[in-house]
């Protein structure tokens, strides 16, 4: 066993089962793809009340802390033993977080919900009307242009016949599959409800056991890896971790200032569907650059319904919204927390959002910038380990770099 050569045979061989191994595993994955997927479904399913525990945990996280700490440093002043004092602040951090989980969730089932379930009722009601309204006050604004009105109002009365024709042929006619999908809709939210309901549960598990957690995670990660990649691995874990929870909680908290800023707004404004625009334009507000025209184009669309220039009202005052909160209230409060270009946010929300929905849009930014931090830093090593340089600037107008002496070559002096 001593013999290096014999030590070399057993690595290689090793490692040519690996690969063989690795190969089969993915040969069986590719064939039975359509059975795999279902079981890992199924295993995400039951696994859902967890997820939900852990997001709420992840979410509460920065409340459980503050709270956590404070009573601490409050308590200590009062209780000698330092292990009763830390149990108590661990018990009202997690008071806290349940109590103002329960209040928002509250908040939105007893005054947010019903106002919304009102203002669609509402607009469903006059919904004809307003389509009429909004035919004559075409006609009126372009009846000294005829030939405006001539190439306009065929398209506009297109599109109310197909609209009508769409609700007396399709919708009605198939009220009943409808019901039945709405059925079935309704057996899916009461999943998801309970889900939530045993989620909390998990929450406070998991805000109790946090360090717990997070002491067993690194003991099995420098158990398994050498010391010097186990301290890169926590030290990239604990950058992720800064960046999702400083950008995901700066985002919430940030969505929640403009939706309740719109909210003031429009009623200054007296604008129609005050409460169920606010709501769109916060929750849409959540996803990075895209959220504020993906909430701007149906709120416009509802109050164009009603009121054509009160639209035009509302669209400038997005725009004024969306510029404050760019420019000044999203720096203020996110600052630099991710640290991507612009480019890459535009390209990560479009990859993510494609792959995973609304969901991906949301952690889309966050998880492309430790994937962005995790490969400047392999490309910044390797170069360092050739005695390269791993400044970008070194690189604008290289032409080539010279292999004897290393020395970076130019676009501009070669010419």
């Amino acid at each position: 066993m001593k013999n290096p050569r014999f030590k070399n045979y057993i690595y290689w061989g090793t490692t040519a089962l690996a690969v063989v191994a690795c190969s089969v595993a993915f040969g069986f994955f590719l064939s039975r793809f359509e059975i795999v997927s279902r079981a890992v479904g199924k295993i995400v399913s039951i696994l859902m009340p967890i997820i939900y525990g852990a997001v709420l945990a992840y979410l509460m996280l920065p409340i459980y802390n503050k709270t956590r700490v404070y009573t601490a440093e409050k308590l200590k002043r009062c209780i000698k033993d330092g292990h009763t004092a830390d149990s108590l602040a661990k018990a009202a951090g997690t008071l806290v977080s349940l109590l103002l989980l329960i209040a928002i969730v509250c908040g939105l089932f007893w005054m947010v919900i019903p106002q919304i379930y009102t203002s669609i009722i509402g607009l469903q009601e006059s919904l004809g009307e307003n389509i009429n309204n909004l035919s004559l006050w075409l006609m009126k604004m372009f009846e000294d242009n005829p030939t405006i009105e001539q190439t306009i109002m065929p398209f506009y009365e297109q599109a109310a016949t197909e609209f009508q024709n769409w609700l007396t042929t399709d919708l009605v006619p198939n009220m009943s599959k409808i019901i039945g999908e709405l059925s079935t809709g309704l057996l899916s939210v009461v999943t998801v409800v309970k889900n939530i309901l045993i989620g909390v549960i998990v929450m406070v598990y998991f805000l109790n056991i946090k360090d717990t957690l997070s002491a067993q995670s690194k003991k099995i990660v420098y158990s398994l890896l050498k010391l010097k990649d186990a301290n890169r691995l926590v030290s990239e874990v604990r950058f992720a971790h800064s960046v999702f929870g400083g950008f995901i909680t700066g985002k919430l908290l940030d969505s929640l200032i403009i939706g309740i800023m719109c909210f003031f707004a429009m009623q200054f404004l007296k604008m129609p569907y005050v409460l169920l625009v606010s709501v769109i334009i916060g929750v849409t507000n959540v996803i990075p650059f895209f959220g504020p025209f993906i909430g701007a184009v149906p709120s416009a669309f509802l109050i164009l319904l009603v009121s054509p220039m009160k639209c035009l009202y509302f669209l400038i005052f997005i725009l004024v919204l969306q510029q404050f909160d760019g420019n000044i209230l999203g720096p203020k409060i996110l600052g630099d927390s991710t640290g991507l270009p612009s480019f890459w946010v535009l390209f990560s929300i479009l990859l993510f959002g494609g792959l995973f929905g609304f969901v991906g849009m949301i952690i889309a930014v966050p998880l492309f910038a430790v994937i962005y931090r995790l490969t400047a830093t392999y490309v910044s090593s390797a170069l360092r380990k050739k005695d390269l340089s791993a400044r970008t600037e070194d690189y604008l107008s290289l032409d080539y770099i010279d292999e004897e002496n290393k020395h970076y070559v130019d676009r501009e002096r070669e010419e």
